[in-house]
């Protein structure tokens, strides 16, 4: 795959009760230290790759996925001119790599992420 997906979030109306509930039901083991209590990480392995679980920033729930490009710019600008909307321009992320938000055509939000 080119363009591979790299990270997902799962966004609930309440961080802990969200990692709570994915814990419990996946026995994901969950970081709160890392990143801090409101935003949990989960390691990828045997296969799967790594997530978040989190409080939506908006109060509405949502899931997306990161997928991996080498131009963040360039691929926001892609996606507006087949109908997306550019949401988060190109954010860095403290310890290396960056990420953006899109909306597609029929309104899901997908993130893109160059590391």
């Amino acid at each position: 795959m080119a363009h591979p997906v790299v990270h997902f979030e799962i966004a609930g109306k309440e961080a802990k009760q969200t990692q709570r509930f994915y814990a419990s039901l996946f026995d994901w083991e969950i970081d709160t230290q890392s990143m801090g209590e409101e935003y949990g990480t989960i390691r990828g392995g045997d296969g799967g790759i790594g997530g978040g679980l989190m409080a939506a920033p908006t109060g509405q729930p949502y899931v997306t996925v990161y997928i991996q490009v080498d131009d963040l710019p360039a691929y926001l600008a892609k996606a507006e001119s087949l109908g997306g909307k550019a949401l988060i321009q190109p954010t860095e992320i403290p310890g290396g790599g960056a990420w953006a938000m899109f909306q597609d055509p029929d309104g899901n939000m997908v993130g893109l992420y160059k590391g």
